[in-house]
């Protein structure tokens, strides 16, 4: 398989320090990729345009992180070719009170693409894993029944229903691919200071960013746990290296392009009905 160095493989253990963040594959620098990302920039617009046309399946694009790990900037490079009208992205913040009232895949479930378009979930449902189980008092908020300390018992019962979500909507003809953006502690350091320093990065800097970071540990124990229990063959999780934001671009567009090629779109053939339309829809127009 031509992605398996980056696959997190549904029967093997999963273990964050089997990656190397710092990974650039065959590519020693960023000027010799970036032939090859304009080069997926292409391909995808044109399969976008298939995809659109063909309106049978779609495409739902899941980015975790750490912080800093450049979700928005892969985002911005990988789609820049797209026509808007067929992607759309939903940032997940902290929950309303409205969200709060529902069940904790309900605003992330009303976000899913239509059959024909892309969607892109910068953070997503899996939040509902990784920073309520750092943070668990987040969880007294949701309302839930009978609710106390959660064990894991509790975990396993989310990842129960995140599985079982994504395989109907792969039943239902969308495709799902999770990519967690795997970046160092040391790069994120270099980065968070770098908003620090940068007068033009210093809107992007947030105290509660370092905050996080206090709790690096505690956040990679429930990204491994996470992506062991949810990497399944109908919607595997991908550990892209991030130190070097090139090739996280590069490697995500390489995914999202051959799975899009896999599914062999074509356009829409018209009937003999259709076609005698056209035709005479071609002389009233050259009439």
């Amino acid at each position: 398989m031509k992605f398996k160095p980056f696959l997190a493989r549904p029967d093997k253990q999963f273990r964050l320090k089997d990656y190397d963040p710092r990974y650039t594959g065959p590519y020693d620098s960023e000027e010799n990729a970036k032939a090859r990302l304009q080069e997926n920039v292409e391909r995808l617009a044109k399969y976008q345009d298939l995809l659109y046309a063909q309106s049978t399946y779609a495409l739902l694009v899941v980015l975790q992180a750490m912080d800093a790990a450049g979700k928005d900037g892969t985002i911005k490079h990988v789609m820049s070719g797209v026509n808007p009208s067929g992607c759309e992205v939903t940032g997940f913040k902290a929950p309303s009170e409205e969200e709060l009232r529902h069940d904790f895949l309900w605003r992330c479930y009303r976000r899913l693409p239509q059959r024909g378009r892309i969607g892109i979930f910068n953070r997503s449902y899996y939040e509902e894993v990784l920073i309520v189980r750092v943070h668990p008092e987040f969880l007294e908020r949701q309302h839930l029944p009978g609710f106390t300390k959660p064990d894991g018992k509790f975990w396993k019962q989310r990842f129960e229903s995140f599985n079982e979500m994504e395989h109907h909507l792969v039943r239902n003809g969308i495709l799902v691919l999770k990519f967690f953006l795997y970046l160092s502690k040391e790069e994120q350091r270099k980065r968070f200071l770098e908003r620090i320093e940068d007068p033009r990065k210093n809107w992007k800097f947030s105290e509660a960013d370092v905050h996080e970071r206090l709790r690096w540990d505690d956040y990679t124990d429930a990204y491994e746990d996470a992506i062991q229990h949810t990497s399944t063959k109908h919607a595997p999780w991908y550990v892209i290296p991030a130190d070097h934001k090139w090739f996280t671009h590069l490697t995500v567009s390489d995914i999202i392009v051959e799975t899009l090629k896999d599914l062999k779109l074509t356009y829409p053939k018209v009937d003999d009905e259709q076609r005698e339309r056209l035709e005479q829809a071609k002389k009233a127009v050259t009439s």
